[in-house]
């Protein structure tokens, strides 16, 4: 048995959860609406605000991947219900001279020492604020109900300029601390 699959979710007032006969679980709540699809091998039981994950024993599925199902469809349905009441968000921190950010709509433009600015177009399900004041980096707050999506965009706005050891110039999580490198040391003649 999954140490994370056996802890309960605890369902807070105003979500409301709901599964399917394909096994499609659906969460909504004042943050919005998510899904997640469990396998036939996981039984999902629904009772007095509780959610509980229980592995099926006669699955044709060997006992290790059931295990390994139990943690992880908890761990996905327990996101979803913290998003859809709390909300997650991640700020990102622009390191570098020159690097500029800024945002119309859901469109966001940077700036990052390339001869060409770049775009890229953010889901509607995400919400986004920059902020650029002087003598401070610019900062990305990005807000939104499914932690998946989000992490996959801050991986995405990350790639464009990655956070490089020997000046700490890129784009970082805010509070990340970048182990530096000394470089090249001078020979000695």
């Amino acid at each position: 048995m999954s140490r994370i699959g056996k802890l309960p979710i605890n369902i807070p007032a105003g979500v409301e959860v709901k599964q399917d006969k394909d096994g499609v679980i659906t969460v909504k709540g004042p943050k919005g609406e998510l899904s997640q699809r469990v396998d036939p091998s996981i039984k999902v039981n629904i009772e007095n605000g509780e959610m509980t994950f229980e592995v099926d024993e006669n699955s044709p599925v060997n006992i290790k991947q059931k295990q390994a199902f139990h943690g992880l469809y908890r761990a996905l349905v327990n996101n979803m219900v913290v998003g859809v009441s709390q909300g997650f968000q991640k700020t990102l921190e622009l390191v570098g001279v020159g690097y500029r950010v800024s945002n119309q709509g859901n469109i966001l433009e940077f700036a990052l020492g390339y001869t060409h600015p770049i775009f890229i177009q953010l889901p509607p399900e995400v919400k986004v604020e920059t902020k650029s004041e002087r003598n401070q980096n610019p900062v990305i707050m990005l807000e939104s109900c499914d932690k998946q999506l989000l992490g996959l965009i801050c991986a995405k706005i990350r790639s464009f300029r990655k956070p490089e050891p020997y000046k700490g110039k890129g784009v970082l999580f805010k509070g990340e601390v970048i182990r530096r490198k000394s470089g090249k040391s001078a020979s000695a003649k």
